[in-house]
């Protein structure tokens, strides 16, 4: 078992880790409405204001961060853990930011085909310097969104909706060679995939969700947060209620649990940077703890770096 050491502590319900070149990591606090850094040593500061929620965030291929806000949460404090809520009342809706080193935040898109974006929440870029991104939607006293994948360009000039619906889609990865797309569904607890055929397209292979083939549907109460792929083609998702980075093979197969050692029902990310892409960074968010660790198996390199 992986031995996990805390970076940063106090965070503000972190999320969507970028490990950086000269040993920092780029974490949303999600409740502040930030995207900021972390230093090796632990030292914490703003690199801009997003508002709302950033969640999802992944470099693009001009340097620059792009984030999917989720328009931002009723928050609730209990027992010691930060738990995120349903639609707020000041709830600002969803969009995908570009954000700068310089701290500039441009809204880049708030809709797509007249249909507003409601929270999306992870992102990746594939190796033609598009990204799919989720769109998991927000939950009201009695009802919620539907929610859904979709593609779209850095520079503003195209998003299209891709799968529609799904319910609650969370994580999203590329495989290695980029031929395979994965979204974790979390209320459901299912990571599905497709055969990409292009950029923005895919094939289904089964009969699930929109033509996608179950890579893993998960027992019991165990509900799915974002994923990151390692260089093996492992899905490692992060599993909420059991608190844990779930390492799934490319067959499905539970390859491994990593939990963390303050349990966390919210467990929600995971990414990799370092030397040889060894080193790990999880978000314990419920507790505001930023982890790191060596990694069993080589991380995969993003497709992008600042």
């Amino acid at each position: 078992m992986p031995e996990l050491t805390a970076v940063a502590e106090g965070l503000s319900f972190p999320e969507g880790p970028i490990a950086l070149d000269d040993g920092s990591v780029l974490v949303v606090e999600i409740r502040r409405g930030t995207l900021s850094r972390v230093t090796p040593d632990g030292a914490v500061s703003v690199l801009a204001g997003c508002g709302g929620g950033p969640n999802g965030a992944a470099i693009g291929p001009d340097g620059a961060v792009y984030v999917c806000n989720n328009g931002g949460f009723a928050w609730h404090d209990r027992e010691g853990l930060v738990l995120p809520g349903r639609q707020p009342d000041d709830y600002s809706g969803g969009r995908i930011q570009r954000v700068t080193f310089d701290g500039t935040v441009t809204d880049l898109y708030t809709e797509v085909d007249g249909h507003p974006l409601r929270g999306p929440n992870d992102i990746v870029f594939d190796a033609d310097g598009g990204f799919y991104f989720t769109d998991l939607g927000k939950t009201r006293e009695r009802d919620m969104d539907l929610g859904g994948l979709y593609y779209a360009l850095p520079d503003g000039s195209r998003v299209e909706e891709i799968v529609h619906p799904l319910q609650q889609p969370n994580g999203v990865g590329l495989s290695p060679d980029g031929d395979r797309l994965y979204v974790a569904e979390t209320g459901p607890g299912r990571v599905w995939c497709w055969d990409v055929t292009g950029p923005g397209r895919l094939r289904g292979r089964g009969s699930g969700a929109r033509g996608a083939q179950l890579l893993h549907g998960f027992a019991g109460a165990q509900m799915l947060d974002s994923l990151a792929v390692d260089s093996a083609g492992n899905v490692c998702v992060a599993t909420l209620n059991t608190g844990a980075i779930t390492v799934l093979s490319p067959d499905g197969e539970i390859v491994d649990v990593v939990g963390v050692p303050v349990p966390d029902p919210l467990v929600t990310n995971i990414c990799f940077g370092g030397p040889e892409l060894r080193t790990a960074h999880i978000t314990s968010s419920g507790r505001g703890v930023l982890y790191r660790t060596e990694w069993p198996r080589p991380g995969l390199a993003p497709r992008f770096t600042a």
